[in-house]
């Protein structure tokens, strides 16, 4: 299965974003409804360690990007997201534009996502993209083949299908707006129809 050739396989500036009334909304939230939408999460895996996760909206399957849905958190935070989301991707130029998996991700103090690749198909073909809310100089991101400092406030691409990781050397949180987006107009790729083919139930 290839990539979506539109994605990066580094990492892409995408510029600056407005981030100051979400990331205000973002550390007003209490540990009590932290603790409980990362219970309630769909994106259990084990390389995420400790980090806690929001989800605003997830893929209905690992196997289809096309089809998403909106998380109970989506209602009460849309009108803070989206226009964080919508300045992210200006420069893409997509019509119809979708945004199947949006999330926030808290990583403590000391914590550390572990080297990976998002290997599920539903990952293949969307941007992945990062909009950092909160950070210190001791957060390390690997990326593209090399260790990266990502700015607050500042919207980046990043490649998710080459291994990345994350540690977190500093004493404060680091919290990330994550999400991935889509150009609903651009054409399937043509091993999306077996993929399928091979689905039962």
């Amino acid at each position: 299965m290839n990539a979506n050739p539109r994605k990066t396989t580094t990492v892409r500036q995408l510029g600056p974003v407005d981030i100051t009334a979400l990331t205000a909304a973002v550390l007003a939230v209490p540990e009590d409804i932290w603790d409980a939408e990362n219970a309630a999460k769909p994106n259990r895996f084990e390389v995420l360690d400790a980090t806690r996760h929001i989800v605003f909206r997830f893929v209905d399957s690992p196997r289809d990007w096309r089809s998403s849905h909106d998380r109970a958190a989506w209602a009460q935070w849309r009108g803070m997201l989206e226009p964080v989301l919508l300045q992210a991707v200006r420069d893409y130029g997509y019509v119809h534009g979708i945004f199947p998996r949006v999330m926030l991700a808290r990583m403590p103090a000391g914590g550390v996502i572990h080297p990976h690749i998002d290997a599920n198909p539903a990952a293949k073909w969307p941007h992945k993209i990062h909009v950092p809310l909160t950070t210190n100089a001791g957060v390390v991101s690997f990326f593209g083949g090399q260790e990266r400092y990502l700015t607050p406030g500042e919207a980046v691409e990043v490649n998710n299908l080459g291994p990345h990781w994350v540690r977190n050397n500093g004493d404060s949180d680091r919290i990330h707006l994550i999400f991935e987006y889509y150009d609903a107009d651009q054409p399937d790729p043509v091993w999306l129809g077996p993929l399928f083919a091979g689905a039962t139930g």
